[in-house]
């Protein structure tokens, strides 16, 4: 057993000032390219807390997709699922201030339709065998589609996250299909048409409460940076949780992390507050590396009972 996590692959290439940037001048800096991508990142952070993730998804038939897959592999991330194909990877091209934060940036997305095929053929296997699923729900509709049916089949819950806001409010009908859906201030103001821009967590609670009841969305988690994160559930469970204060060299895949965090411990058992703990720990991690994932975690340090997930088991006891 294991949770799935399904989405894209991309290459991200980043660049930092080497003295204080200068927005529409020239900035001389450096250049650095990664893996990347909402969903690689997230399998690869929950490879880091030892509980060996599945993940659905395509790479190039490049030599940059076979080290995508390599790299995964060396992080004990069930990689059989990923196929290979022409225009399988996208692309992030970001340019970051002194700050750790992303100033600008462009990016071209994969064609992710062949995704389709894989859960024709085998979804069965893939979905009877999960914990939970976690969905990149900005992907082709039809593979969202094909997700939640197969979902419902296995009687398996599914943690939405989103990578393009504006593609996934197309698909707002789902969200009252998942388990917990988790996005950031700025991401909840597109999905419910307004604007959150600058509120407090006292603030965006009560709205976030009275949001999730008209769209029936049975979880919610807003991200708030560096003021933390907001949860709310239709059963009547809110909090706060706030952020922990480090030193940001980078802040990409912060977000990728938080969502990682809250799903592992909704999936093993935790509460919401619990859960958001979590992710926020392995948010605060990627912060202060200047990495796009995490560093590596046991599962017993968040105090997770994963003692009937084999793989995690197997872990536990190197």
């Amino acid at each position: 057993m294991s949770i799935v996590v399904m989405g894209a692959v991309f290459v991200d290439i980043k660049g930092y000032p080497l003295s204080s940037y200068i927005p529409g001048g020239r900035n001389a800096g450096r250049v650095v390219q990664v893996h990347g991508g909402v969903s690689r990142n997230i399998v690869e952070d929950i490879a880091n807390v030892e509980l060996r993730p599945t993940f659905v998804s395509l790479v190039d038939d490049t030599s940059a997709g076979a080290d995508v897959v390599k790299k995964l592999q060396s992080h004990k991330v069930d990689t059989r699922y990923i196929r290979t194909t022409p225009d399988g990877m996208g692309t992030w091209l970001a340019i970051f201030d002194n700050t750790g934060d992303v100033t600008a940036s462009i990016s071209k997305r994969p064609d992710l339709s062949p995704i389709v095929g894989i859960l024709d053929e085998q979804g069965d296997e893939i979905f009877s065998q999960a914990d939970s699923i976690l969905l990149e729900i900005d992907m082709e509709k039809d593979i969202v589609k094909r997700t939640f049916a197969l979902a419902e089949k296995y009687h398996k819950p599914v943690y939405a996250v989103v990578s393009n806001m504006s593609i996934a409010i197309e698909r707002r009908d789902f969200l009252r299909s998942v388990h917990c859906f988790i996005c950031n201030q700025q991401e909840a103001g597109i999905l419910f048409s307004e604007n959150y821009d600058g509120l407090s967590p006292d603030e965006m609670l009560p709205i976030l409460r009275d949001k999730i009841r008209g769209a029936q969305i049975r979880r919610m988690v807003v991200t708030m940076g560096a003021q933390g994160a907001v949860f709310a559930t239709l059963d009547g469970e809110d909090g706060y949780c706030p952020a922990k204060k480090v030193d940001v060299k980078d802040t990409t895949g912060a977000g990728d992390a938080f969502f990682a965090g809250a799903v592992i411990g909704q999936t093993y058992g935790k509460t919401m507050m619990e859960s958001c703990e979590i992710g926020t720990r392995l948010a605060a991690s990627v912060n202060t590396t200047g990495e796009n994932v995490c560093p590596r975690y046991l599962p017993s340090e968040f105090g997770l009972d994963v003692s009937t997930v084999d793989d995690a088991q197997i872990a536990l006891e190197f």
